[in-house]
């Protein structure tokens, strides 16, 4: 398992014993429970930050894909020019219909 999931997995929990250790403080007038929302906020941060450390040291995803790929019919970047060669076929589909003769019923398929 690489850090960066390990970290990500760790945030419910985090915040779990941080809640709880806010509680338990609280409780023992030590401190004021109002200081628990400006902590998850740091304890967020801290988190974010180092999942962002970790993905940014990994080197095992792919690079990032364009909005447009090299499959026909896909949607062009802006100013670039069309395809010289549409894709064949009349069909947007990407497995044919299957076509229906209707003149083998008696009225052709209509009631």
């Amino acid at each position: 398992m690489n850090r960066y999931i390990l970290i990500r997995r760790l945030m419910g929990p985090c915040i779990l014993l941080l809640l709880g250790a806010v509680a338990l403080l609280s409780e023992a007038h030590v401190i004021h429970f109002y200081v628990f929302f400006p902590l998850l906020l740091i304890l967020i941060g801290v988190l974010k930050l180092a999942e962002r450390a970790a993905l940014a040291g990994y080197e095992g995803f792919p690079p990032p894909q364009q909005a447009w790929g090299p499959y026909a019919g896909a949607p062009q970047p802006p100013g670039s020019m069309p395809p010289s060669n549409p894709p064949a076929g009349g069909s947007t589909s990407i497995v044919q219909a299957p076509v229906h003769d209707f003149n083998d019923f008696p009225g052709g398929g209509q009631s």
